[in-house]
């Protein structure tokens, strides 16, 4: 898979002018509502999202999945394709690991692909929802589990996720668990909740100084009755009661129809206990869609809430991790990828054009209807422009998606790879 600087600068010639000309458009008006465009487009440029390592390959359904071809066969391919969209779209420069489905077996080679890539570290991922060989089975279970062998066996898996972060330079665990139950009677809510406490007490002790635990939660699936942490208070309960270093995981996906989830973003903020997301979209449950897909205001609003969270020093915008959580199903995943970024950044750059102190003013005044207008005017307005912008001068590309079909990518992994290969995990 061959893509070049020169590439990209021969891609961009052909969509430049015509850029430009919107881009001076929207920046004569931006500078004239007395927004400065450079300190917006610095942040652009400067905030990077975490690609998983498990959104490289096909998605699918608990029906069945369906293979593109050309998927990446080991963690050096994963680590290939995201230094692809790296170079395309400046918009990611780290990978987050899923452990037991992309174990290094050479830590210091996988290291200096990596770097060669411009790629980082993000936050390592356990998984005890699946057996996948080990000798106690989660079928009722992991941390949660009555038999104490069995949450043994799924701390020591998280510890030993914790020592493959160490050797890559890691900085973060993320634990979601899919323990709960299905029928009534099945399990005690408490006695499941106090394991899974010393369960994460045990996980936590283990974690380096400089590491922080970012603790999911979500209400269903693949248990229906109930889940253990079905929500983001039970995970700030748990959290809390573990230390400062442990924080709440925002998965968009992992949240009953309609719940406010910008609010519960403001809350978390507010009690310095947002760890950082899962970026993706649902119309009617987890459905792991394209980010901005279905619900592109509400992700407006939630990047209103973080910007505004930490301009006022609720918690510093680096302490927060940026990760996509994507089953793409029928599409290319680096094409939906590449969308996902462009939406998240999109979200971002319309947040930073509301003018938050008039904002301020008509809140305290009750004044809805103009409060309602600002948010409307910064949300309708089309920061396309800045982004592309962003890219040039990042030396990405003004049109990613398209220099990725005009030099058949796919076809290119799918000559190199095969036509049936199969990603690592899910």
């Amino acid at each position: 898979m061959q893509l070049t600087t020169e590439n990209i600068q021969e891609s961009n010639s052909r969509y430049v002018a015509l850029h430009q000309k919107f881009f001076a458009t929207l920046a004569s008006q931006l500078e004239d509502g007395g927004i400065s465009v450079e300190k917006i487009l610095s942040k652009i440029r400067s905030f990077q999202i975490a690609v998983p390592s498990w959104a490289l390959g096909a998605g699918g359904t608990r029906f069945g999945r369906f293979g593109i071809g050309g998927e990446p066969r080991s963690l050096e391919e994963k680590i290939e394709d995201i230094g692809l969209l790296a170079k395309l779209t400046k918009s990611t420069d780290a990978v987050s690991l899923h452990i037991p489905w992309d174990i290094p077996s050479d830590y210091e080679a996988i290291m200096q692909l990596a770097k060669c890539h411009n790629i980082g570290f993000d936050a390592v991922n356990s998984n005890t929802f699946q057996d996948y060989g080990q000798e106690k089975s989660y079928k009722f279970g992991s941390l949660s589990h009555n038999d104490p062998k069995v949450r043994e066996q799924a701390v020591a898996h998280n510890k030993q996720v914790i020592e493959v972060g160490e050797k890559l330079g890691s900085k973060g665990l993320t634990v979601w668990l899919a323990d709960g139950s299905n029928f009534p009677g099945q399990q005690s809510f408490r006695r499941a909740l106090d394991n899974t406490f010393e369960s994460l007490q045990k996980i936590y002790a283990s974690m380096p100084e400089d590491w922080k635990l970012l603790l999911e939660y979500k209400p269903y699936e693949p248990n229906f009755y109930s889940t253990v942490i079905p929500d983001w208070g039970t995970s700030h309960l748990l959290c809390r009661q573990l230390g400062d270093r442990a924080k709440v995981l925002v998965d968009l996906g992992h949240h009953l129809p309609n719940t406010n989830i910008e609010q519960i973003v403001g809350i978390l903020l507010g009690q310095n206990q947002l760890a950082g997301f899962h970026f993706n979209d649902s119309k009617f449950g987890d459905d792991d869609l394209t980010t901005g897909s279905i619900k592109p205001y509400q992700l407006f609003l939630i990047f209103l809430e973080l910007v505004a969270g930490t301009e006022d020093g609720c918690q510093s915008w680096e302490s927060i991790s940026w990760m996509i959580d994507a089953s793409h199903n029928t599409k290319d995943p680096l094409e939906d990828l590449m969308q996902a970024l462009v939406a998240i950044k999109i979200a971002y750059a319309k947040s930073l054009l509301v003018d938050r102190v008039k904002l301020t003013m008509y809140q305290l005044n009750g004044d809805v209807v103009m409060a309602q207008e600002i948010l409307q005017k910064a949300f309708l307005t089309d920061v396309r422009p800045l982004l592309k912008e962003a890219r040039l001068q990042s030396g990405g590309a003004l049109e990613p998606i398209s220099i990725y079909r005009q030099h058949e990518i796919r076809k290119q992994l799918i000559q190199k790879r095969g036509e049936n290969t199969r990603a690592t995990g899910l």
